[in-house]
């Protein structure tokens, strides 16, 4: 059983930047693949980026060049530092874990374990 607890949500103006992190419980952290998803109100639920056990990395494009994740596996974090924010980027922002042997995907049925989510709030 893996435990995701997001924090770091908020509102902020457009332009604005944000820090989401995400604290995960496991002795094997490092060897999950890391996705941050996200869902606005009324809307489906879209990948934003994943990171592999191996540090590789991949956004959408709706967020590439403004996003970046990183991941702390001595501290069993993953952070999703979002720079340049547009009112667009407001969301529930979740992160997810993949205990899957193979690489980061953008597929969300692929993910096993889910945090509760933190709200992203951007004000135009």
């Amino acid at each position: 059983q893996v435990q995701l607890v997001e924090s770091g949500g908020g509102l902020v103006q457009a332009g604005g930047s944000l820090r989401l992190s995400c604290a995960a419980s496991g002795r094997t952290f490092s060897s999950y693949n890391m996705g941050w998803f996200r869902q606005a109100p009324g809307k489906e639920r879209e990948f934003v980026a994943a990171i592999s056990r191996s540090g590789g990395t991949g956004y959408a494009d709706s967020v590439k060049g403004r996003f970046t994740i990183s991941r702390d596996n001595a501290k069993n974090m993953v952070y999703l530092q979002m720079n340049s924010l547009k009112p667009e980027d407001t969301a529930v922002y979740y992160c997810a874990a993949d205990l899957r042997l193979g690489p980061a995907t953008k597929q969300g049925g692929a993910y096993d374990y889910w945090g509760q989510g933190t709200q992203v709030t951007v004000s135009s």
